[in-house]
């Protein structure tokens, strides 16, 4: 199994975005000598009290120079927010500052209409069923991969590039339809379990009976997939269920509206959040019945990753969480790690 990691960058109680981009570097650089394969960094607008990464495509360079072999990218772009040519022009940049090691994560959300308007999203795309969306990650990948009709009126745009590789696209979503659009394109797909985990399943079994390799050489002979988790993992299980309550106590009011009692700094302020411990996880986890956030010891952690890979068909997980302590997260991602056997670099 190959582990990746993607990072809201959280900002630390009293500081700023740059502590939360020097606690992304430290946790980049961990992921690289422990042997993951990616490092993913969000793309979130709604939260810039608590989450400092909004802009994926300033951060990825600054994790790349940091570090040297590791995949870096994005967990999402917004592609509602951008122009298809310039999220490809600007991810062709980034590729020829750190040749074969970028990732092209492609999504849509919207949040806050205020901050939507001042992000220029069009918020109609939701009711025309996606089918701008899949229309904006098939230009994209079009520009990276010279994949233009020649009668086409873009197939005279240029690109800079490394000469050496191009950016690997990715359809990220936690819908059938996000499913359908990376199958349809031949695109690898990552489903976001730590969002709507009940249809994970099924959307794994739609990518594969959609999928057709790209027309033009943007995806996999074959489809490949990467399940993204919200993932504790702690010495025991006990002390990771403990942990695991302030991402199930931010779930919880983030759903009830209560945004002004985010963030949450602490577990012991979490637990007074939900009025208990959370309970660890426990197997079997059936299809349709997946909690939103996983946790316990490693030998837990590797049953459970290994149980949600096998129902879905995949091989990588992506792992994503919001422990409060950042030396919590340091040592969960370390015991993940020896959980499934990473070779450490």
């Amino acid at each position: 199994m190959e582990l990746s990691i993607v990072d809201l960058a959280p900002i630390p109680e009293d500081g700023s975005a740059t502590e939360a981009f020097e606690g992304t570097v430290e946790r980049a650089q961990q992921a690289e000598r422990l042997g993951y394969s990616r490092f993913w960094v969000a793309e979130h607008h709604d939260f810039a009290q608590s989450i400092a990464s909004t802009t994926p495509e300033a951060l990825i360079p600054h994790v790349a120079a940091k570090t040297s072999e590791i995949q870096v990218g994005s967990g999402t772009v917004l592609l509602n927010h951008y122009s298809p040519y310039k999220v490809a022009e600007t991810f062709s940049v980034l590729d020829a500052l750190a040749p074969g090691r970028i990732d092209l994560g492609l999504g849509r959300a919207t949040g806050n209409p205020t901050r939507d308007y001042a992000l220029q999203v069009d918020r109609s795309e939701r009711r025309r069923g996606g089918s701008d969306h899949r229309a904006k990650i098939d230009e994209v990948t079009k520009h990276l991969f010279d994949g233009f009709a020649d009668d086409h009126p873009f197939s005279g745009l240029d690109l800079p590039r490394s000469q050496e590789s191009v950016p690997e696209p990715w359809v990220l979503g936690s819908s059938l339809s996000s499913a359908k659009i990376a199958g349809e394109l031949g695109l690898p797909y990552c489903f976001a379990a730590f969002i709507r985990p009940e249809p994970a399943v099924r959307a794994f079994e739609v990518y594969r009976e959609q999928f057709e390799p790209s027309s033009h050489g943007a995806g996999p002979e074959d489809p490949h997939g990467m399940l993204a988790v919200n993932a504790t993992c702690a010495e025991t299980d006990a002390e990771a269920a403990r942990l695991r309550a302030t991402t199930e106590a931010s779930s919880r009011l983030l759903r009830s509206g209560q945004m002004d009692r985010l963030p949450i700094r602490s577990v012991e302020e979490a637990i007074d959040v939900l009025g208990d411990v959370p309970e660890p996880t426990r197997l079997p986890i059936e299809p349709g019945e997946w909690p939103r956030a996983i946790s316990g010891s490693p030998e837990t952690m590797h049953a459970v990753l290994e149980e949600l890979t096998a129902q879905v068909g995949v091989d990588e997980i992506i792992v994503q969480n919001q422990i409060a302590d950042p030396e919590d997260t340091l040592q969960s991602h370390e015991l993940l790690a020896d959980a499934v056997g990473l070779s450490a670099r």
